[in-house]
């Protein structure tokens, strides 16, 4: 079984990672300086809580998880790596209004989103099928 959890970046700087369905019987919460450290919590948290589940003679049902960023966690994890400039180029969205998702201080659409998210992975597709001599 497939769930998703959610990386979010908090305002404090910290990122968490948290499961998206509130009908599971159980939740987890990773948190950590950098998205490593919150994803080592959370899987460390789901390992004891198996552990747990376990040690009462319960069945426990094991589940593979789906990470998905918010768009201001992905950017700000990311922004080694993508400048703003090189995100617009990206993605056609303007670096100011990038700056505003990265802040809160907007939130992008559902659209922007997918816009975001389908830029990024045809970029990746491209770097996927270079090759040197």
């Amino acid at each position: 079984m497939n769930k998703v959890a959610i990386i979010e970046r908090g305002s404090d700087g910290r990122f968490s990672i948290y499961i998206e369905d509130k009908n599971y019987p159980f939740g987890i919460i990773g948190t950590g300086a950098t998205v490593k450290e919150a994803m080592e919590d959370f899987k460390s948290g789901y390992q004891e809580m198996k552990e747990f589940i376990e040690s009462e003679g319960r069945q426990f049902e094991d589940v593979d998880f789906v990470f998905k960023y918010d768009v201001p966690s992905f950017l700000q994890e990311y922004a080694y790596a993508f400048s703003l400039a090189g995100l617009e180029r990206i993605t056609g969205i303007n670096q100011k209004q990038l700056g505003h998702y990265i802040s809160g201080y907007r939130k992008p659409s559902e659209k922007t989103i997918r816009r975001i998210e389908s830029g990024i992975r045809s970029f990746c597709s491209q770097l996927s099928s270079v090759r040197f001599i």
